[in-house]
């Protein structure tokens, strides 16, 4: 399936997805509204909130050997086991736990560099989420090896394979690139960056931080060759207070914080918390039921995939709309005064993420008569540490994010463009 412009959800089948959200439509103190910045935390699921509240409400430790117990430790062990086979489609490796992504890739990017005595360098690209750039550069200060960037590609808003290779060569021990990106929605060829960096280095460890693309398209850490990948649950329609990452099994095993009777490939530290594993569950669930409405299997990966493939072809479908629009409601590229930073005709190679703004505004402005509209969207400006470097990278003084979801329809998106012209026009 590879449709270029997309194929839209029927219309009563996306209102039954969004009628699983919490508040999709309306903040319950602050009326309705458009919440179109899912890329800064998703709408949450309503199935994966109610999980969470569930597992919390009884005291019982999951380690203990009596009913409760027993129920709670399920979630974990089960939980584990879904996220890595299910989400990550992995067949092997181990699941690292922290209170956040950030977390989980600083750690694991500092056990590599740690416990690898070969390499002189590690490379990440400017385009990083400072979660994965700063990790890179902090384990390289720390082990004495020199720190490379790789700029992007200013037309894309990505990552080309070409350009990281001239960065990477027979003493570089680390490579960390992400999936896509978080301003662009450029996605990245992970599996052919892997491909080529292996021919120059097999040993070479390859990691990616796929927070930003794991809503919106298919995680295949097995078929792209990486050692580690991270995602947050907060940003894939479940809780916050979470972050899940894969790593090989040569990195399992590595030395890295544990208790010392544990298994080696082993990283939680203390109680495991059951409700953030059921949480993930629900939303797995939400995803494997997307995919049972297109297709029959037993195969729960199989369902996943199927209903993550879907969820990029209604999303692909949005961002076509949102960019060219109907004959009633100009899109985003033809509504005077607006500009679309790297901007591509391919949508293949895009998530639902649009970098725009409206000349004459000033991106938080222009945030704020959004929000006067009852829109929520957010800007990215060099005043913030998190979009510095990556607006600078890009060649763009800043930008204005509008992240929808697949849950969101046409009617959303049209009703998004009337706002944006009408903004426009008040200049």
């Amino acid at each position: 399936m590879n449709a270029e412009h997309g194929i839209l959800f029927p219309e009563d089948y996306q209102k039954h997805l969004k009628a699983q959200f919490c508040y999709a439509d309306a903040d319950p103190l602050y009326g309705p509204r458009l919440f179109f910045e899912n890329s800064g935390g998703s709408l949450r699921l309503k199935a994966a909130v109610e999980a969470k509240m569930a597992a919390e409400q009884f005291p019982d430790c999951p380690e203990r050997n009596y009913a409760r117990g027993l129920k709670l430790a399920h979630y974990v062990s089960e939980g584990t086991k879904e996220i890595l086979e299910v989400i990550f489609g992995a067949k092997s490796g181990a699941l690292v736990t922290e209170l956040s992504a950030s977390q989980t890739m600083f750690q694991i990017v500092d056990v590599i560099l740690s416990n690898v005595k070969w390499g002189t360098n590690a490379v990440t690209s400017c385009l990083e989420h400072p979660s994965a750039h700063d990790a890179v550069e902090y384990a390289c200060t720390k082990t004495g090896r020199e720190f490379r960037e790789v700029p992007a590609n200013r037309t894309t808003g990505g990552i080309d394979a070409d350009e990281v290779m001239k960065y990477v060569d027979k003493d570089t021990c680390l490579v960390s690139i992400m999936a896509a990106s978080n301003i662009s929605g450029n996605i990245m060829d992970i599996k052919e960056i892997v491909r080529r960096v292996k021919e120059v280095n097999p040993e070479c460890y390859v990691i990616t931080d796929t927070v930003q693309h794991a809503p919106h398209a298919v995680i295949d850490v097995e078929d792209w060759g990486v050692d580690a990948a991270n995602i947050a649950p907060y940003k894939f329609f479940g809780v916050r207070g979470c972050g899940f990452a894969y790593v090989s099994d040569r990195v399992a095993t590595m030395m890295h914080h544990k208790l010392t009777f544990k298994d080696a490939n082993v990283w939680a530290l203390g109680t495991p918390t059951p409700g953030n594993f059921a949480a993930m569950m629900a939303v797995i669930d939400y995803v494997c039921s997307i995919g049972e409405h297109f297709i029959h299997s037993q195969d729960k990966r199989e369902l996943f995939v199927e209903g993550m493939t879907r969820i990029h072809m209604q999303e692909r479908a949005l961002l076509y709309r949102m960019l060219e629009g109907t004959p009633g409601t100009p899109g985003l590229r033809h509504i005077p005064n607006v500009e679309v930073y790297v901007d591509m005709e391919d949508l293949t190679y895009k998530d639902l993420i649009v970098a725009m703004g409206i000349k004459g505004i000033d991106y938080p402005d222009c945030v704020v008569e959004y929000m006067k509209r009852g829109v929520t969207v957010f800007e990215r400006v060099r005043s913030s540490m998190y979009s510095k470097r990556i607006v600078d990278t890009l060649g763009i003084p800043g930008a204005i994010r509008v992240s929808p979801l697949h849950c969101h329809g046409t009617e959303d998106i049209d009703k998004f463009l009337r706002i944006t012209k009408e903004i426009a026009e008040s200049v």
